[in-house]
């Protein structure tokens, strides 16, 4: 970088004991030291920022869309008295698997999103709240997305 060789830091090192002496020079390299890590870290934190800002608003690309097969008509059988708490665990999974509702939030967010934001692909679904209203999203004090400012039709 600055192009200095063997006898350049011999001088420079010869020229600091001299002006600072023998007993100031350990002092002196552990004040540039820190310096140096100091500077060092504050760098690399204010990169980590900028990088952080720059892909604030980059979209993961979309999942790999499954292939579709064949439907094969089953007959669904109705659930019989003795067997309700199956019924009940059928039904469960299948209103976990498709919610209607057309809002969703994360757990311990501010912000709420229409269902079909890119942002509600990055919410794990242990941690996603679904709503029906944006009036049952206000209540909760939530926030709309400033991506894909949720609105409902009149």
């Amino acid at each position: 970088m600055f192009d200095i060789g063997l006898q350049e830091m011999l001088v420079i090192g010869v020229l600091a004991l001299l002006v600072f002496g023998p007993s100031k020079l350990p002092e002196l390299g552990r004040m540039v030291g820190r310096f140096m890590r100091e500077f060092r870290r504050a760098s690399d934190e204010f990169r980590s920022t900028v990088e952080t800002n720059l892909n604030f608003h980059d979209i993961d690309p979309p999942p790999p869309v499954p292939e579709p097969t064949p439907a094969v008509e089953m007959p669904v059988p109705l659930p019989s008295e003795t067997e309700p708490a199956v019924a009940e665990a059928t039904t469960a999974v299948a209103v976990a698997e498709e919610h209607g509702e057309p809002f969703c939030a994360q757990r311990g967010s501010r912000i709420f999103h229409r269902r079909g934001c890119a942002w509600v692909r990055r919410i794990p679904e242990s941690e996603r709240n679904y709503m029906k209203t944006i009036a049952e999203a206000r209540e909760a004090g939530l926030t709309t997305c400033p991506v894909c400012e949720p609105w409902e039709p009149a």
